[in-house]
């Protein structure tokens, strides 16, 4: 099972500074929670860890291989597979299409035929639209897609940015039951959510940021009871 480090990270955009030494660990066949208020840094961090931006310092480790140097497509040619927050399909292709889009690297080429089979099982509506133009679909029926999509190029680490962001409550629901199924494969996963309850709810490990840095790190359960958490995020 593979396991991603990032130590003392510090990131941002040009003169802004975002990230501040933050330090995380996505566990091998664990999910991993960050949960923080807007601007705390997370979108950025999940980013600095996939080389969309990079790390101005600090260090970031795939099993123990440092990643400082690579970019975007080659962290992702070793497994690290971001579902962006907003979907980003290919609206004007059909969800077989993007599907197929999702495994163009070799790890999801080598075994197209076979991941596809296993995500349509996972997700019978996406089966069922496969012939759709995307574009036409749901944000619901979008967002399974966007997670399908992922899953086609055959990640070790799994990474969701707000995949519930616009969904209706019972789309939610359905969503994070998959996610939690998947939790149970042994793929390494990190989820950012803005549904702090839920996500607390299936993850093995939590990460709390604010203003760039963690504030507090530990299992999921311990996290969600803590009353500092239950009071800005739970409504404790």
């Amino acid at each position: 099972m593979t396991t991603l480090r990032a130590r003392d990270l510090h990131a941002g955009y040009g003169d802004l500074a975002v990230l501040h030494g933050a330090t995380v660990e996505l566990v091998g066949g664990r999910l991993t929670t960050i949960v923080g208020s807007n601007g705390s840094g997370k979108t950025t961090l999940l980013r600095t860890l996939t080389g969309l931006i990079p790390a101005t310092s600090g260090d970031v480790e795939l099993d123990g291989r440092p990643l400082g140097r690579l970019r975007a497509h080659e962290r992702a040619r070793l497994g690290i597979v971001l579902v962006p927050e907003g979907r980003q399909l290919f609206s004007d292709m059909t969800v077989l299409e993007n599907l197929e889009m999702g495994a163009t690297g070799p790890r999801g080429r080598a075994s197209m035929s076979s991941t596809l089979d296993e995500v349509y099982a996972l997700f019978p509506r996406v089966a069922e639209r496969r012939r759709q133009v995307a574009g036409t679909l749901s944000g619901g029926e979008q967002q399974m897609v966007a997670v399908a999509r992922g899953l086609m190029a055959k990640p070790s680490v799994l990474i969701l940015d707000e995949p519930s962001l616009g969904l209706s409550p019972k789309v939610v629901l359905d969503l994070f039951e998959i996610v939690a199924r998947l939790r149970g494969t042994g793929l390494t996963m990190c989820l950012v959510e803005q549904n702090v309850r839920l996500a607390l709810a299936i993850a093995d490990d939590a990460y709390v940021l604010r203003h760039g840095r963690v504030e507090i790190a530990g299992p999921a359960h311990v996290v969600r009871d803590m009353p500092e958490v239950q009071a800005a995020y739970l409504g404790g």
